[in-house]
């Protein structure tokens, strides 16, 4: 019940009607209630308004919500239905959504809350501390990311498990991340082996000295053999002058940038559509790079994308 809480709930609507139809003024019982006239006079409208029904169960003076009949500004049905739908396809926040549906990203998220899809699919908590570089290109992270070759569509596009390709091996693509800005250089190669790892990070090396990246102190990586225990790999770090830095084991969080990485790789890459072959998929790699790099909004960066963390060091102005 209101009544507890609200001074002119039901009860004394229900007294207001009562003695407006034995013959008393609105005045005078707002002025006995000490309320204002309006007060009296609405409660008298509406059971007026109401049906035998209604004023049967009470319901012509429950509280109504304090919504307004009009809002001049208000967002369209089709507008929600764009954000819901951009929410859907993409699982993105509303920050990304933004670039999308073109609304502000706080626009966005009162109507993924209003309509109950504020939470992400598989949504991740923050429990550990974060860390970030002050210099781009100061520390890097290096990973690899699998995704198995095919010469048509399996199961994942159309459903029929009965579609089975074996002994094609995978696709190994060797991310180099740099922890400041989330720039990243990637290659793809059949393994991760010692030499694949190592040419990555010699070209990844050139390639960011181009974007505007600083000289590398330190590189992360996983305690996979490759950078374990490669000669080549610590003769490619000494030849740079950096150090090598390794997660601890059982603790993906510490590698975290690169790993999120790999997700992103996932969602909006591999896995974004129903390729015809991988060959095809590979060449969709390039382009995403780029996009990635030069224009996908970054959360953790203020919805820049990481280029915008190490233009102010491209002089040349290379970057396009």
């Amino acid at each position: 019940m209101t009544d507890g809480r609200c001074r002119f709930g039901p009860r004394a609507k229900r007294e207001m009607v009562a003695r407006l139809l034995a013959g008393e003024t609105a005045r005078g019982i707002a002025r006995s209630m000490g309320c204002s006239a309006t007060t009296v006079t609405t409660a008298r409208d509406r059971w007026l308004g109401a049906t035998a029904g209604e004023r049967a169960d009470g319901s012509w003076c429950a509280p109504r919500r304090p919504v307004p009949r009009s809002c001049p500004w208000a967002l369209s049905a089709e507008t929600e239905r764009r954000i819901l739908d951009a929410r859907r396809r993409t699982n993105w926040g509303p920050m990304r959504l933004s670039a999308i549906v073109g609304r502000h990203r706080s626009t966005i998220g009162k109507v993924l809350r209003r309509h109950g899809v504020s939470r992400r699919r598989r949504g991740e908590r923050q429990t550990h501390t974060r860390f970030e570089w002050a210099r781009a290109g100061a520390l890097l992270h290096i990973d690899a990311f699998s995704v198995q070759r095919f010469d048509r569509p399996g199961h994942w596009a159309h459903g029929d498990r009965s579609v089975r390709e074996r002994g094609l091996g995978k696709s190994v693509v060797i991310g180099l991340l740099d922890d400041r800005s989330r720039l990243v250089y990637a290659e793809l190669h059949g393994a991760e082996t010692a030499q694949a790892v190592t040419i990555t990070l010699r070209r990844g090396l050139a390639w960011m000295r181009e974007q505007g990246c600083g000289p590398t102190e330190a590189v992360m990586s996983d305690n996979a053999k490759a950078y374990r225990v490669s000669s080549a790999w610590r003769a490619a770090l000494a030849d740079l002058g950096a150090e090598a830095r390794f997660t601890r084991v059982y603790r993906p969080q510490t590698n975290g940038k690169a790993e999120r990485f790999n997700r992103t790789l996932a969602d909006e890459w591999a896995y974004i559509r129903p390729f015809d072959s991988s060959a095809e998929r590979t060449a969709a790699l390039p382009g995403w790079l780029h996009t990635y790099n030069h224009h996908r909004t970054h959360t953790a960066l203020g919805g820049h994308p990481p280029i915008s963390r190490v233009t102010v060091n491209n002089l040349a102005g290379q970057n396009t």
